[in-house]
């Protein structure tokens, strides 16, 4: 994997983003230490998916209701 200083990543971005294109990652580093990845599409979309349904919105695709307890005491009394 190739490793770029930023100052030189964002001197050579679109070389960078060509090689991504191609399938080579490029590791960013700053002041020594990695900051980011130039990774091709495919890869970011592994990690981010964005057509991933909500948590949400699976508890609302299911076909049965959902069997919940409720407390149906009302409020408690608080002792100001």
């Amino acid at each position: 994997m190739r490793r770029l200083h930023l100052r030189d990543a964002k001197a050579t971005l679109s070389a960078l983003v060509e090689a991504a294109e191609r399938g080579e990652p490029t590791l960013v580093t700053k002041h020594g230490r990695p900051a980011a990845m130039i990774v091709p599409i495919e890869a970011g979309q592994r990690i981010y998916e964005s057509d991933r349904p909500s948590f949400a919105s699976l508890l609302m695709a299911l076909p049965h209701e959902l069997a919940t307890e409720r407390d149906e005491r009302g409020p408690r009394e608080v002792d100001w």
